[in-house]
């Protein structure tokens, strides 16, 4: 890695833990949203940089929608048990009763009750006033209207209207009844940026970031992979290996792989070199209209 790359992660893992340390500081009860994926990954590593040679001092939130892939819940308690982490899972019991799930009720239903409602119970159940996630601007259109200090009003939802000025010596910390915060502490950084600084320090991934032979069916042109005996097939299905990997991790039936042959953290940043595609196109979850991410968010989304 050249001296200058090397100086822009430095520069960013500054800024990402001066927002760390400010969002703890100023704030009665933080939290720390961890969805296991390599984003999340970078930021519970710098959280750890911010507070050594201590443990995390901060809840660490897990919402568990029961969808996850296997190998991400065996990645969460190993990490949590490596670092000693005050983990905190939160599943809707009401959506898990009535078996919501993204077979029956399809992916905008299953992501409101299982995600986003789940999320809403979990803030409000730990009263936490500022929720620091791994999101980066990036990602997607809406996540770029989002300051590293995104205010939430009543019910955790968000109106990109309403959002403060951002300054970058001081953070306006002040809540009315019933907001919250989000903080941001990857804002600025890119996907290419994230894996060079896995690469820079290190740090272990869930391994299905990797290339690998996964059974696998079509879904909208993209191959999903079959993670466990619940996953519902059509009748036309046809069930095939396939050399997968994912950009991005989240929920297994509404989450696309792509074939490709980057089994590594260097071959990973060697294709995102030269890709020209979003790595959220994976997600299934992030279409038009009531599925986009934009109304997602409205509703208390992350």
């Amino acid at each position: 890695m050249s001296g200058l790359r090397t100086d822009v992660l430095s520069e960013l893992e500054a800024e990402a833990i001066w927002i760390i340390r400010e969002a703890v500081a100023a704030f009665a009860r933080p939290v720390l949203l961890y969805s296991i994926g390599k984003d999340s990954t970078v930021l519970l590593h710098l959280v750890q940089k911010a507070f050594t040679p201590g443990r995390i001092p901060i809840p660490v939130l897990h919402v568990d929608t029961t969808f996850k892939f296997a190998e991400m819940i065996r990645f969460r308690d190993r990490t949590a048990r490596r670092l000693d982490l005050d983990l905190v899972v939160h599943t809707n019991l009401d959506g898990l009763a009535r078996n919501v799930n993204p077979f029956e009720n399809g992916p905008d239903e299953y992501t409101r009750v299982m995600k986003t409602v789940a999320l809403r119970q979990a803030l409000d159940a730990g009263g936490y006033d500022v929720a620091l996630g791994g999101a980066r601007r990036d990602e997607e259109r809406s996540r770029a209207k989002e300051r590293l200090f995104s205010l939430r009003g009543e019910s955790h939802v968000w109106d990109p209207s309403a959002q403060r000025p951002e300054f970058f010596s001081s953070v306006n910390s002040r809540l009315l009844p019933g907001t919250s915060m989000r903080s941001f502490p990857l804002s600025n950084w890119t996907e290419l940026d994230v894996w060079r600084y896995i690469q820079r320090e290190s740090l272990d991934v869930v391994p299905l970031y990797f290339t690998a032979d996964r059974p696998t069916v079509l879904r909208q042109g993209r191959p999903v992979v079959i993670d466990d005996d619940r996953f519902v097939l059509a009748a036309d299905d046809e069930v095939r290996m396939r050399r997968v990997r994912f950009r991005t991790l989240g929920c297994y039936p509404l989450s696309a792989g792509e074939e490709s042959e980057a089994a590594s953290v260097e071959d990973i940043i060697a294709e995102l070199e030269h890709t020209t595609t979003s790595e959220r196109s994976g997600r299934l979850i992030d279409g038009a209209g009531a599925s986009s991410m934009e109304r997602k968010k409205l509703e208390g989304y992350f």
